[in-house]
Formats: structure tokens, sequence, C-alpha cells
């Protein structure tokens, strides 16, 4: 089989982080693929992405790079309302698909995205990178110890600067004609996601958006009430501000009947915890490390330079494509927190009155 031969569409922020990864990956020999197309709006950005990886083929036209019979797969990585039409071509095409999140700026789009991958049958994976966290991936299994008893209560604050400053430059994400909205949707579809995952289905949300920046229908300010459908509750703030001395955090807190976690980082960090009469005790990061590459199969040293290096999303998209399995997360996944953030918005619309999901 000749390598998997790979185009980036999208070489704004979020897209250098996945080149970056691609040529990681690729240069020590760890996937078989090749980087053989990059497009971008902007020439000139496209061009500086593929000298410094070597990438043979530099276009802005993104049609010419998904209808290549030469390309395999396509990451796209630009603008949020850029997505459907990108995806449903490359699915149309039998391309398969990396998609950032969030896949689309509404529900309704989400959901023929969703169809057209399926019924094209190619491999569709999502950028909902928490989900490859070694933090969270750790604390999930820790939750799964039997002394702890039932849920009660997850508390997670997510805070970052407004990503049109800063080393985020992405000046489009005020635009709502480009996002549909904005912190909810934009940045926090990774949280609901999260918060699902770590608490189960759930069966209503009640939500509150507020917009202090002044941009247009793009909110700053989301704070929502989650309803775990087995009874606990979780609360998520989600605020986009102007402390541009300030990194990206994200506070995480689980209560259980008879213990409970707690985390400041969401990728790399210590956890702490405390059950029963135990006394309180932490899982410094060097652990959380070890344990999250033995969680996935993963023990080698060159495994724990690539997860300092670039995380581990990129390699488990690549490797399923290659090995012919499905990618994770994938495009059913995004869409059910695309379902919680569209009832949190419905709940905010209606003045904070209760949605039920099922």
């Amino acid at each position: 089989m000749p390598p998997l031969r790979i185009g980036l569409i999208g070489c704004g922020f979020i897209g250098r982080f996945h080149s970056r990864a691609l040529r990681g990956l690729i240069r020590r020999g760890l996937v078989d693929a090749e980087y053989a197309a990059v497009c971008d709006t902007s020439e000139e950005r496209a061009r500086s992405f593929a000298d410094i990886a070597e990438v043979p083929t530099v276009t802005t036209n993104a049609t010419k790079v998904i209808d290549s019979p030469d390309i395999d797969a396509v990451y796209i990585c630009v603008p949020t309302a850029g997505h459907k039409e990108l995806v449903l071509r490359a699915a149309e095409r039998g391309k398969h698909i990396f998609c950032e999140k969030p896949l689309a700026t509404n529900l309704t789009d989400v959901e023929q995205m969703v169809a057209a991958v399926s019924a094209a049958r190619v491999g569709a994976g999502v950028g909902l990178i928490l989900r490859h966290s070694p933090v969270y991936t750790v604390l999930k299994s820790l939750t799964e110890d039997s002394r702890l008893g039932r849920l009660m209560a997850i508390v997670m604050r997510d805070d970052q600067f407004f990503p049109v400053q800063g080393h985020y430059q992405s000046e489009w994400r005020n635009d709502y004609r480009q996002v549909g909205s904005g912190t909810l949707l934009e940045h926090s579809i990774h949280d609901v996601d999260v918060l699902r995952w770590l608490g189960g289905e759930v069966r209503a949300v009640r939500g509150a958006v507020r917009n202090f920046a002044g941009h247009e229908r793009v909110e700053d300010l989301a704070i929502a009430d989650l309803e775990f459908a087995q009874g606990g509750r979780a609360t998520l703030v989600s605020v986009w501000h102007n402390v541009l001395g300030r990194p990206s955090a994200r506070r995480l807190e689980l209560f259980f009947e008879n213990g409970l976690f707690a985390t400041d980082h969401d990728i790399f960090g210590p956890i702490h915890l405390q059950v029963g009469a135990e006394p309180p005790s932490t899982l410094p990061e060097e652990e959380v490390r070890r344990r999250y590459l033995e969680l996935v199969g993963l023990e080698s040293g060159v495994y724990e330079d690539v997860l300092t290096r670039y995380s581990l999303e990129d390699f488990f998209i690549l490797r399923a494509w290659t090995d012919g399995a499905s990618p994770f997360p994938d495009f059913p996944l995004a869409l059910e927190a695309h379902r919680l953030v569209d009832a949190i918005y419905r709940s905010a619309e209606a003045g904070g009155e209760q949605v039920l999901l099922a």
C-alpha cells in the first residue's frame, strides 16, 4: 500500500498546530503517510507552510486539493462557516476527513454533515482534542473506582482571552457570519463534550449567555446547568475576557458521594483527589503522563516525546486511516456535543427555561 497522502486546508493558528504534528509524525516514521498539499486563501501563508514541510503542492483553491486523485485525506482547518461545504465535497469525493471543531455554525448543518460522511463511508474525525487529554483520560479512569459512589456534581470553569487577540489572532472569531455564535460554540463545545464524557447522558439543560465586548451575536459569557440522566448535575462557566497575560485555563471539580477530584489543567498537570476518610493526595504530572500512555497502549519513549511536542490527536487519526479503522472522536460523537450546545442556546433564548433532551 502506498503512503496515505494528506492535504491541509487552512493555514491559520490551528492549521499550524496540525501541520507541525504531521511533519513530526511522518519524520519519525510513526505513520505511513505523506504530507502532499497545503491550501490557504493567502498564497503567501500557504507557501510558508509548504516550504517548512517540503510539501509539493501549494494552492489557494480548496477544491483543487479535495478533487485531486493524489490526495487520500484532508484536514479542514478553516473558519467554522466554511466547514460544511468542504466536508460535503470531500465526502462526495470519497476522501477521509479531519474537521476542526465546531463542525458547523448550527445543528442542522451538523446533521447534514454527519449523514453525508456516513453515507460516503469515509473515515471522518473531529478536533475534540480533549478526548486525547492525558489529564481527563486518567481522571475518567480514576472515577471508575467503585468506592466513590454516585456522581453528585461537576463544576467547570473555562476562560481565555478573546481569541481575536494575542497569539491566536483569529480575527474572524468576532464575526457571527463566520462563527455562528461565541464562546459556548466556538470554544466550550469541548467542555460540554467532556461533561457528557464524565457524567453520562444529559437529560436536561438550562443556559444563559451575555455579550460584554459588543460583537454582534457573539457572546463572551455562557453559563450552563446540565442534569445527567443518572441524577448528577454539572455547571459550566465559559468566559472570553481581555486578560492577555493569562493563559487559556480550565478548572474542573468532580464531587462524588465518597470522593472528589480537581484539576486546573486540561492537557498536562496534576490531579488532586480524596476518597472517603483518606487524606488528600495528588497524582503528579509525571504519573498522569505515564498512566495515560499505558491506558492508550503507547508506552514507548518515542510516544512520550510526541505527546510532549504535539499531543497524540493527529497520531490517532492518521493511524485509524492507515489501519482502516474508525477515527475517534468521530462525527456522531461531535453531533451529541452540538445537540447539547444547541439546547443551551435555546434555553438562553427562552430566558433560562429548562430544555429536555431525552
